[in-house]
């Protein structure tokens, strides 16, 4: 995979060493979600004469960390912005739910000294600037869980700057920030969602809250679009239906200057990945739902893309490795604070 110019590759990890990495993920992503915010300074510019001043310094963009992270890929700006965390009594089975593989799963775990028991969630909508348009991908939880708008205010995003919101699926914890106080959030930005998948929720005979809310509510916004559509210059719908019948990721860019914007398409950053077959609870079928993520996953690695995952641990942005037929690796990016 060639790396891109702007952001430098991962190097070629040893087994123990990749271990470690996903160790510390699995550890403390929420830390890393929570590091101290800072502004760079600097110093304004002498004038070259009394008469001609010179113009002001344009202001550094905040430090990484404090709930968000910024990373340049090709010509795109990427900012993964948490919505915070759930406690998570226990990891299986509900992110491997296969009932003959828990033991399986639990070695897994086990070996790359992942927490089973006693950790968190993470939830991780996502931020794409691209020349003029600026795409929110999923809103978070809402409400007062809800961490999305204050972690866009520390990123320095006003939510009036966007201009497209893009949902891959209907489920709560990725709806259910687009109103605030029963109006739009993002109130100047196109809102976009899968036809199929809006259609799925907007028609049920008993719809959630979040979903008269967030969905049926907002219904003249939306502009419902298709598998393979370009919706945006640079932004390709990607079918990956298992976890949601209509689930749909987005391609921005292409090869190691584009990122695959997965959704809930990635299932978990260990299990998911190292284990084909491998399905979640809240997958709606989960068998289809594993050989969307081979799929996915194997793109992913020939094409050389950047992936980020929304339930992948904070900073959830970096590339996939190939162990073996079927089974692949997250790594991490490393951690860049600029």
């Amino acid at each position: 995979m060639a790396p891109d110019p702007a952001a430098p590759a991962l190097p070629d990890l040893q087994p123990n060493a990749r271990r470690d990495t996903l160790r510390l993920l699995g550890a403390a992503g929420a830390v890393l979600a929570a590091a101290p915010l800072a502004r760079a300074q600097t110093a304004p510019a002498t004038p070259a004469t009394p008469a001609t001043p010179a113009a002001p310094a344009t202001p550094a963009l905040p430090m990484n960390g404090n709930g968000f992270y910024r990373q340049k890929i090709g010509d795109m700006t990427l900012t993964v912005v948490s919505d915070g965390a759930a406690p998570l009594p226990a990891l299986l089975p509900t992110w491997g739910a296969n009932p003959e593989r828990q033991a399986e799963f639990a070695a897994t775990l086990a070996e790359y000294s992942v927490a089973a028991a006693n950790t968190v969630n993470h939830f991780n909508p996502v931020v794409l600037d691209m020349g003029t348009q600026r795409i929110l991908v999923d809103t978070g939880r809402g409400g007062t869980g809800g961490q999305l708008a204050a972690n866009l205010g520390r990123a320095g995003i006003e939510p009036g700057s966007i201009t497209a919101v893009f949902i891959t699926h209907g489920h709560g914890d990725h709806i259910g920030g687009l109103t605030t106080n029963g109006s739009p959030t993002f109130a100047n930005a196109q809102h976009l969602m899968g036809e199929a998948e809006y259609n799925f929720w907007a028609t049920q005979a008993s719809p959630s809250a979040a979903v008269q809310a967030n969905l049926i509510a907002l219904k003249d916004k939306f502009t419902l679009v298709q598998p393979g559509q370009t919706i945006l210059p640079g932004l390709t719908t990607v079918a990956t239906p298992g976890h949601t019948a209509g689930h749909l990721s987005l391609l921005a860019g292409s090869g190691p200057s584009g990122v695959m914007v997965l959704g809930d398409a990635g299932g978990h950053f260990l299990l998911s990945l190292k284990h084909e077959g491998a399905y979640v609870s809240f997958d709606t079928d989960g068998a289809l739902a594993a050989r969307t993520r081979q799929t996915i996953f194997d793109r992913i690695v020939t094409e050389g893309l950047w992936v980020t995952g929304y339930h992948f641990p904070f900073q959830a942005l970096g590339h996939l490795r190939r162990l073996g037929a079927g089974s692949y690796e997250y790594e991490p990016t490393v951690w860049n604070w600029s």
